[in-house]
């Protein structure tokens, strides 16, 4: 019997002949994207799910899709997929990375030109009658200086336009490398620098915690006066009534969103403020874009349902169904190595060299690098999947490098993880044990036998009497439950590692608390995806 898909919002006739044409069975019911209990109704029926943004797949909805196989979302957002609850049912959820990128950077150039020649309000006043050339006294962008916060893929195209406009390019990215900026042609600083030195300023970051209203009231306040703002990433990266009190101000000069903290945006303080070009966040919002995801959607899904091949999947890797079996757990381990390296690491990687040692060295090795490569990016790129991982860590100029060796210790396998920066070199190793569950075996060249949990902990000291009291009763005092403690040290009175399993997430206060006692050289709040 042929896979059947339901596509449930409005997708191009074009892609949904796609599936036809591949000897997929499709019904195109648009409607059923805003009509939660007429979905829920139908979707039993189907192999296949292919979305845009108005349809939710939701946990409730997953649990009445007892035929579904694949979710397919023509875009890269996946706010409306309920991924955990995909993941459990076994249901793979597809997107398309990379199909509006340029889509989204040319939204953002747009918009820098908008609000340095006030386009917008002097059309309005234009199209009123009135003809007011001294009122709408613009700025060139030639020779200007162009701060990009984020220099990955549509941050990368917005200094490749850029520089083609002659601008002065200047780039922020904890994880882009000399070499990489070198050939993009821009300048690499950190973010200080590019908040005094920059004319314009846009964002192309993922909003994360350590993203979160990354234009603060203070970092405003550290820009270059008559600076213009663009945003046409994420809501949150700028803290907009900060924003408001610099323009008005005069401190900054104009500002250009196409994203807000609240969507659908029925309220800010920027609104019907001069000089503020706003739109609804039309970053993706072209016909060639649109078209090209939802072509890129339907091909993957097809390929998919007919013959297993997987694609920019966000909760499974690319491998063959006989592969999956045995590589399940170590594909975990490799994804958790790598979110390891990627949570300790704040400065740019140059290098990721993956060891695998016995029998893991004869799997598939390109998918378990995908998974390192994976852990790794998520930390500063949450919306990266196992297939854009490789691309992503490729454009930051980081060098992957695989090294096979036959058995040499006491373990059958083992993975090791070493990264490579400028100024250190940071190990870790894991294994799978007989009960499939991935564990650390080796930080920093130190011994030890720790589980993974989602949350934890992990500290490093001198060697020296009081520091597993101090840290239970830090915890204890700050209703913190450990649900386990694993020690590690590479001497008496020498460096010593602690890793706690934590019931819960810590309080970024227990952290300081720690910190604050002067016992520890470092301490870190750590989080893996354990389901």
């Amino acid at each position: 019997m042929a896979p059947r898909v339901l596509v449930s919002d409005e997708l191009s006739e074009t892609a949904v002949q796609i599936f036809r044409d591949r000897g997929v069975e499709v019904d195109y019911l648009p409607q059923l994207g805003k009509d939660k209990d007429a979905l829920a109704a139908v979707i039993d029926q189907y192999d296949g799910l292919a979305i845009r943004s108005a349809t939710k797949a939701t946990e409730k909805l997953l649990e009445k899709a007892t035929r579904l196989k694949v979710i397919g979302r023509a875009g890269i957002g996946v706010d409306n997929v309920d991924i955990p609850a995909a993941s459990k049912k076994g249901v793979i959820v597809m997107n398309t990375p990379f199909g509006n990128s340029i889509t989204t950077a040319e939204h953002a150039i747009a918009m820098m030109f908008a609000v340095a020649r006030q386009l917008p309000e002097a059309s309005v006043s234009t199209h009123a009658g009135k003809w007011e050339k001294s009122r709408f006294m613009g700025v060139e962008l030639f020779n200007k200086t162009l701060g990009v916060i984020g220099a990955g893929n549509i941050g990368g195209i917005v200094c490749d336009r850029a520089v083609g406009l002659h601008m002065k390019v200047i780039a922020y990215d904890p994880f882009l490398s000399e070499e990489r900026a070198k050939t993009m042609g821009v300048t690499k600083v950190d973010l200080d620098e590019l908040l005094a030195r920059a004319d314009f300023i846009t964002l192309h970051v993922p909003l994360t915690d350590k993203t979160r209203n990354i234009l603060s009231r203070e970092a405003l306040a550290k820009t270059k006066k008559g600076v213009r703002i663009i945003n046409c990433a994420r809501g949150g990266l700028i803290d907009e009534a900060a924003l408001a009190d610099a323009l008005t101000a005069g401190h900054v000069a104009g500002a250009a969103l196409d994203v807000f903290e609240v969507e659908p945006a029925r309220d800010s303080p920027l609104f019907n403020m001069p000089n503020v070009v706003v739109t609804p966040h039309l970053g993706a919002s072209t016909t060639e874009a649109q078209e090209n995801v939802a072509l890129q959607v339907a091909e993957q899904m097809s390929d998919y349902l007919l013959t297993g091949a997987v694609q920019n999947a966000l909760n499974m890797p690319s491998v063959t169904a006989e592969e999956a079996a045995v590589m399940g757990p170590w594909i975990k381990l490799a994804s958790h190595l790598g979110a390891f390296i990627g949570q300790m690491t704040e400065e740019p990687i140059k290098a990721i060299n993956i060891l695998y040692d016995g029998t893991v060295a004869d799997m598939n090795l390109q998918a378990l690098n995908c998974a390192v490569i994976a852990g790794v990016m998520k930390a500063t790129n949450p919306d990266v999947n196992l297939v854009s991982a490789p691309i992503v860590a490729r454009e930051r100029g980081i060098q992957v490098s695989t090294t096979r060796q036959d058995k040499t210790g006491v373990f059958d396998a083992y993975i090791k993880v070493t990264m490579v920066t400028d100024k250190r070199e940071r190990s870790v190793a894991g294994t799978c044990f007989s009960d499939g569950k991935p564990r650390f075996i080796q930080i920093k060249g130190i011994n030890i036998d720790a589980e993974i949990g989602a949350h934890m902990l992990y500290t490093t000291n001198e060697d020296v009497p009081g520091i597993i009291g101090l840290l239970g009763m830090t915890m204890g005092k700050n209703n913190v439950n450990i649900a386990n403690f694993t020690l590690g040290r590479s001497g008496v009175g020498q460096e010593a590692i602690a890793i706690l399993y934590l019931d819960q997430a810590i309080d970024p206060k227990v952290i300081a608390t720690l910190e604050g006692t002067g016992m520890f050289q470092q301490v870190k709040a750590l989080q893996f995806e354990v389901a």
